[in-house]
């Protein structure tokens, strides 16, 4: 099974990560697919850079997000993409400005 998962990087104490497609038999910071993006969770504000466009392939084929990455993707709102692109429903709009003065 294909997994989206953090893989560690930084130095003792400053911990970074990667976010990869790895196999799940793979260990941790062992071989993986691809490089998704990266998140530091230790600068203030957090970063979190992701090829959302990838992520979103990922899923498409059936690659599994463990917790930490799933909670990850919800805050950047892809599962939600996901799940509208799946049902076929799009987020309602706003009325325009020019459509109320009239």
């Amino acid at each position: 099974m294909v997994r989206i998962r953090l893989t560690r990087r930084g130095s003792k104490g400053n911990p970074a990560y990667r976010v990869v497609v790895a196999n799940q038999t793979s260990p941790r910071d062992g071989r993986f697919i691809e490089i998704l993006g990266h998140y530091q969770p230790t600068q203030t504000p957090e970063v979190l850079e992701l090829k959302e466009d990838r992520v979103v392939h990922w899923l498409s084929k059936g690659a599994v997000p463990s917790g930490t990455c799933k909670s990850l993707f919800r805050q950047r709102g892809i599962l939600k993409q996901i799940h509208e692109n799946a049902t076929g429903t799009a987020p309602a709009e706003e009325p325009s400005e020019e459509a109320s003065e009239e």
